[in-house]
């Protein structure tokens, strides 16, 4: 059959093989049931699977931008230095950490994030590709068991209680402690789910409760560890 004339058959694109390839390895990924993002090397989150995602209940797209401390409390701060130390010298190898964080269904998990740096050569500064395996929980106690005095609140979380007690605004606490908006009522929505506090006066006043705050002081500040 003869082509009408006038009419010039459509082009055939071809698509970049290095496109094609970075969509699937982004399909495997998603696909793992193991936890895994990719983040700059400061922490903003640039990919994360499905798997990550649902830790806390979340889509992908919705971690997407966000700190990856926002949800993960550190408690290997060496290897922060570890990590800086291999920028400096070019290195590339995995360095496991501690860390703590609260998932969607309210309770506390431990576990250890592995941090591996990767980039496409030594000289470009490197994104970290972090892996995140949950440790055995412990048998849950046959009765409710009370948050213990700041026990269950991470530094950062005493911080936002505190600025909270001043009355300060969302976007004002997220400036003095270094967070987003987002990381803030994040923080502030698990301490509600843990403590099953409908609000943030409830939260403020279980916070002098338990000791989280130091009592007796304006303006109020965490208290100090025992």
């Amino acid at each position: 059959m003869r082509p009408i004339e006038g009419r010039r058959p459509a082009p055939v694109t071809r698509q970049d093989p290095a496109v094609i390839w970075r969509n699937r390895a982004l399909r495997l990924m998603d696909h793992v049931p193991l936890p895994i993002a990719v983040c700059e090397y400061g922490g903003r989150i640039l990919i994360v699977n499905r798997a990550m995602a649902a830790e806390f209940g979340l889509l992908p797209g919705q971690l997407r931008h966000r700190r990856i401390l926002e949800f993960f409390t550190l408690h290997d701060r060496a290897t922060l230095q570890a990590l800086t130390e291999a920028v400096r010298l070019h290195r590339r190898s995995q360095y496991p950490a501690r860390v703590s964080w609260t998932p969607a269904d309210g309770r506390d998990r431990q576990g250890e994030m592995t941090v591996e740096l990767i980039s496409d050569s030594a000289e470009e500064t490197p994104n970290l590709l972090i892996s995140l395996r949950t440790l055995a929980e412990p048998a849950a106690p046959s009765v409710p068991r009370q948050p213990g005095p700041g026990a269950e609140v991470s530094p950062i979380e005493a911080r936002i209680l505190a600025a909270a007690a001043r009355g300060a605004t969302t976007a004002r606490i997220a400036k003095e402690v270094g967070l987003t908006a987002d990381g803030v009522n994040y923080h502030l929505s698990r301490l509600s789910r843990r403590w099953h506090l409908p609000n943030r006066t409830a939260l403020v006043a279980r916070a002098y409760a338990l000791g989280v705050l130091a009592a007796g002081t304006w303006p109020p500040e965490p208290a100090r560890p025992r």
